[in-house]
């Protein structure tokens, strides 16, 4: 599957991170939160008016700006039931 950006997907899709396309400084604060190249993620809702997204990496859940989640690019793997 082509990849997409992070905010492309729908509620309960859940992707793999490829590529990471921000800073250092916000990439290590990525990476502390597990949000690094190959880990899977859920996203679990998206806020109202493209407000942010709330995501779900292994056992943590955040909340992303748009704007990040658009530098983030993932490959869909599935989507819930």
């Amino acid at each position: 599957m082509a990849p997409i950006h992070l905010a492309d997907l729908k509620p309960g899709q859940t992707a793999t991170i490829l590529v990471l396309h921000i800073d250092a400084s916000l990439q290590h604060r990525f990476c502390a939160l597990g949000l690094r190249c190959g880990q899977e993620i859920h996203l679990l809702r998206q806020g109202w008016m493209k407000g942010p997204l709330h995501v779900r990496v292994g056992m943590t859940e955040v909340m992303l700006r748009r704007c990040d989640a658009h530098r983030i690019y993932v490959t869909a793997v599935g989507e819930a039931a």
